[in-house]
């Protein structure tokens, strides 16, 4: 594969909700500029960029993918992103290395649950937008639809640069704005296009249409609103150059339209990803000091090498692949190049451009384009490669907390000891899982950001590393807090032969705002308690939060201050006072009303308007309070609170309930007090399975 300048350069991520046509619409563009030689088809599970077994088996994006295109001389880099909320993280990375992003809208649904979320993570990062109105063909496509729903929600900067000619079945082609010409294709799945002039019955809406679009150029610069106020309207050089401008600074987002299936628009999409995404050069990567960690900047044509790591993936044959974007200089095929983020030396083995699964051999990745070499000991996502003594490094990622866990359980002994690696290992490849061994009841959790997300990271365990394992539903993380101040006593005495044991301390609990976790205060006075014997009292009690009280999860939200206490000259030693602050817990939970808190998770459910109704019913059955309800088009938003306890199969039931045509999207919102009969029933709960593990004990 050639190298390229980063002026002949162009970084795409494709983003928007599940069933857009993201990867079909990859697939293609490949087609389109060569790449291919053969229309790949997900139904088929023949695309490029979704060549996992889970992705060909779900026919949906699990992980970003990427693939390479050559148009007009120009290289552009396509990142397939997911489309589904448990994976949305992957999105954000690719997002980061990405000069512009495509944001593919399905032409039926219009705006949806993840339209919106990838918009806010453009404008997070400043990162220029062209709308692609995807699937026109299908029956109640409408770009009058769904550009109302597009507006409703982001503003009316989102213009058509092109016209369907044609809607639904009849879907033939474009008008184009700019130019004003009609393009059509041809409907042998070749997309051959020809270019010919408007139509009739499209030239009034046409001219309509090219007004609006200058008039929003227009607006976008001074200077041109300018000349527009005084000739009315902008010259071609004028429209091309200001639109250029507008849509790199946000100001103006064009819209294309196309049928990715039919392999219809497809090169005029090329055109202008080509005009109106930056080059490389154009465009900086968010940095900051190394020493500070301040923001920082960078000049895109140094010739000092820099690159950033946005994705690793685990493969269990050419170990840890990392992907990165080199920033300046290039990254050249053994060489050595120093891991900023760590302080380590790392050896660059081949370096390769990804084309799908498959790794083409390069001799260097230059400046502004996107490669990948394998084996790199201790390089993470988010980390900077860089020349020695560089004075930056590239802002770290920010990842999702996990907001659901199950208990895994190997299905043979001779596995446990493999669990732990081989989700290691996943782990570096998607750092919003998290397993861990829960103190209390010793069982291993694998969390995640819903409920798909830990089925496909139990199925790479299988696939991958040979590891079966066994999912229980999982643990809800309760918590325990106290609704009343009170004061406690705790005296730890014990008399054996020579030295005995003593601690003695008097404490004050009160209750803390929601969110403050825990708070000690210490207000010894006089000596009662040696200095050197209050960080175990502290302890004691730290210790006995974490065990709880009702039903042995933490204890959270209050406070504890330590006040008076004595000690003996021979027999007092930390053991004793630790043992004394765990007293004076227990001592003060008798009496200050102690209750169980639940996780309250904000929940987004998306779903044709048709069964609003009987979501929203659902919803108010496991306790949730509807928030809002949005009606976009022929779907429907409905935003909730629903306690976790309450969800952990809301996923089955959406698919059931809607013929699978529903999503959500669920994340922590807060901790609230547990109703009193489910509370009972939730300790009562908790007794048995420890009076069950203390007897297997």
């Amino acid at each position: 594969m050639k190298v390229y300048d980063a002026d002949h350069i162009r970084n795409v991520a494709l983003v928007g909700h599940s069933g857009a046509g993201k990867t079909q619409l990859v697939s293609a563009l490949l087609f389109d500029t060569g790449a291919v030689n053969r229309l790949g088809l997900v139904d088929d599970g023949t695309t490029v960029t979704d060549f996992d077994e889970e992705e060909v088996s779900r026919k949906h994006t699990l992980s970003a993918g990427t693939a390479v295109a050559e148009w007009n001389k120009t290289k552009i880099n396509l990142i397939d992103t997911p489309g589904m909320a448990n994976f949305f993280s992957d999105a954000r990375s690719a997002l980061r290395v990405a000069d512009a992003a495509i944001v593919v809208v399905d032409a039926v649904a219009g705006t949806e649950v993840l339209t919106e979320k990838v918009w806010t993570a453009t404008e997070e990062l400043g990162l220029p937008c062209l709308v692609v109105l995807n699937r026109l063909d299908r029956e109640r496509a409408s770009l009058s639809r769904s550009l109302a729903s597009l507006h409703e929600a982001f503003g009316r900067t989102i213009v058509p640069i092109q016209l369907p000619i044609g809607e639904e079945k009849d879907f033939r082609g474009v008008v184009n704005l700019i130019a004003m010409k009609a393009i059509t294709f041809s409907t042998d799945g070749r997309g051959t296009p020809t270019v010919g002039d408007v139509p009739t019955e499209l030239a009034e809406a046409a001219g309509t249409a090219r007004e609006a679009l200058i008039e929003l150029v227009a607006e976008a610069d001074d200077e041109l609103m300018e000349k527009f106020f005084e000739a009315g309207t902008l010259t071609q050089e004028e429209l091309e150059a200001g639109l250029k401008t507008a849509a790199a600074g946000r100001h103006v987002f064009p819209l294309v339209c196309t049928s990715a299936t039919a392999n219809l628009g497809i090169q005029p999409l090329l055109d202008t990803i080509l005009a109106f995404v930056p080059s490389p050069l154009q465009r900086t990567l968010p940095v900051i000091d190394a020493t500070t960690d301040e923001p920082a900047s960078y000049d895109p044509g140094a010739s000092a090498t820099a690159a950033l790591v946005w994705k690793t993936i685990a493969d269990p044959f050419a170990g840890r692949i990392t992907m990165f974007r080199v920033a300046t200089g290039s990254l050249k095929s053994d060489s050595t190049i120093q891991n900023v983020s760590t302080g380590n030396a790392e050896r660059v083995g081949s370096v390769t451009v990804m084309q799908g699964k498959e790794q083409d051999s390069v001799a260097e990745i230059k400046a502004g384009d996107l490669g990948a070499v394998a084996k790199l000991k201790e390089t993470r996502i988010g980390d900077t490669l860089a020349a020695k003594d560089t004075a930056w490094r590239f802002r770290p990622f920010q990842f999702t907390e996990p907001v659901l866990s199950y208990a895994i359980e190997p299905k043979s002994r001779g596995d446990e000891e493999k669990i732990s690696t081989a989700l290691q290992r996943l782990q570096e490849e998607d750092p919003t899982i998290r397993y861990a061994r829960d103190p209390q009841t010793a069982q291993l959790l694998l969390s995640g950001q819903g409920q798909l997300h830990i089925e496909v990271t139990v199925a790479k365990l299988k696939r991958r590393f040979g590891v079966e394992v066994n999912l229980n539903l999982p643990r809800i993380p309760y918590r325990e807090t106290i609704k009343a101040a009170t004061e406690a006593h705790g005296r730890h005495k014990k008399q054996t032969g020579g030295h005995g044991q003593f601690g003695d301390c008097k404490i004050k609990v009160a209750p803390l705002k929601r969110g403050e976790d825990f708070q000690f205060i210490d207000e010894i006075f006089g000596g009662s308690i040696p200095r050197g014997f209050i960080p175990a009292v502290e302890k004691g009690i730290r210790e006995a939060r974490e065990r709880g009280y009702l039903a042995g999860y933490p204890m959270v939200d209050f406070q504890v201050t330590l006040f008076d206490g004595s000690f003996h000259p021979v027999d007092s030693n930390e053991m004793s006072f630790k043992m004394a602050g765990r007293l004076a817990f227990r001592d003060a939970m008798a009496r200050a009303k102690p209750t169980l808190l639940e996780p309250v998770m904000s929940v987004e459910v998306y779903a044709p308007s048709d069964f609003a109704g009987d979501l929203m019913g659902d919803l108010n059955g496991r306790r949730g309070r509807i928030g809002g309800m949005e009606t976009r088009g022929a779907s429907t938003s409905i935003k909730a609170q629903v306690p976790m306890s309450e969800m952990l199969t809301y996923e089955q039931q959406l698919t059931s309930s809607t013929g699978g045509r529903g999503s959500y999207h669920m994340e922590f919102s807060h901790y609230e007090e547990v109703p009193a009969h489910i509370q009972e029933k939730v300790i009562s709960d908790a007794k048995a399975a420890r009076g069950e593990a203390a007897e297997e004990e």
